[in-house]
């Protein structure tokens, strides 16, 4: 499988700014205070599907072949995969068939349907219902749209990461959710290319660190089912190109808590309002684990999505009351 290259990125941008805007980078005063540093957020809550991964879907569509659309695609997702191919499916007039595990997020599902994706929930995590979709790809020749192990999604993604060196060239830290790795193998593919001396580093939930762990390790590492609410990063099996070019590129690798992230989520509504979900929030709860190590310095915070399952808010703003 090819690596994708920063070329690869530049090529991809005016196909994604044809569809999408620019999302904000805002550095904001009161994250920055209590962080001690300058602390960007970039806003990839502000796409369409309120997740950057629409990006990478738009651009994979695109460059289908004419018979690849004419069949359709298919691929496995906890949302915002799905949405993004759903809504980029929608753009090109492409079949699409979304397979979600049994107890998914269900305003991600509902979103999905809304977006005009057939949906099949089956297995009880992300890599259950990936193998159920691998096995039944065949059977209908859809094409298969992996989460990870695909050059132009990750082309796709990386784009917000040249808006991001567009509008600060020289951050000294890029911090980014993973959960196979798509977003910050675009990330620190453009870093390499536009200042090397930039850090990039993931961002995991304790409770799914397979890519982690992976990347420590210089090899695949499989793990027990995550038991995390933040299904964009809830992944036990690690994908081999994204591991691959985070050995090569990604400088370091975090673990934060179930409870750092419920955190991050009320300060991000508190000092930003802007609602983040698990995985687009694990980069501000990680900052406070690195504030020492980076103050002083210009830090951008991906927030990858916010697709929050409102259950999850309700018990988050509770927890929050009672500890008033």
């Amino acid at each position: 499988m090819n690596f994708p290259t920063y070329a690869d990125i530049v090529a991809a941008e005016p196909v994604v700014h044809r569809f999408l805007k620019p999302t904000p980078l805002y550095e904001w005063s009161a994250l920055s205070q209590l962080l001690g540093c300058r602390f960007f957020l970039k806003h990839e809550n502000h796409t369409p599907t309120t997740a950057f991964k629409v990006r990478g879907g738009i651009y994979l569509v695109s460059r289908l072949s004419e018979e690849q659309k004419s069949k359709g695609v298919i691929a496995c997702t906890t949302g915002n995969h799905g949405q993004s191919l759903a809504y980029a499916c929608r753009l090109f007039d492409v079949r699409c068939v979304m397979v979600v595990p049994a107890k998914n997020n269900p305003d991600k599902v509902a979103a999905m349907k809304a977006l005009g994706a057939q949906v099949i929930e089956q297995g009880q995590d992300y890599d259950e219902a990936r193998e159920h979709c691998e096995a039944i790809r065949h059977k209908e020749d859809l094409r298969y749209v992996h989460s990870a192990n695909e050059p132009d999604l990750i082309a796709g993604v990386g784009t917000y990461a040249l808006e991001i060196f567009d509008e600060l060239p020289d951050p000294d830290v890029i911090l980014v959710p993973v959960g196979l790795g798509s977003g910050i193998c675009g990330a620190a593919l453009v870093a390499a290319e536009r200042r090397p001396a930039t850090k990039v580093i993931g961002v995991q939930a304790e409770q799914a660190p397979a890519m982690t762990l992976s990347w420590q390790a210089g090899r695949p590492v499989q793990t027990e089912t995550p038991n995390t609410f933040a299904e964009g990063m809830a992944t036990r099996v690690p994908a081999e190109l994204t591991l691959q070019i985070m050995g090569r590129y990604v400088h370091d690798m975090v673990l934060v808590s179930e409870e750092e992230m419920r955190r991050a989520i009320r300060l991000l509504l508190r000092f930003t309002h802007n609602l983040a979900e698990g995985a687009g929030a694990a980069t501000t709860a990680a900052m406070f684990r690195l504030k020492e190590q980076f103050a002083g310095k210009k830090v951008v915070g991906v927030l990858s999505g916010g697709n929050l399952d409102i259950r999850e808010l309700v018990t988050i703003l509770s927890a929050e009351g009672q500890n008033q």
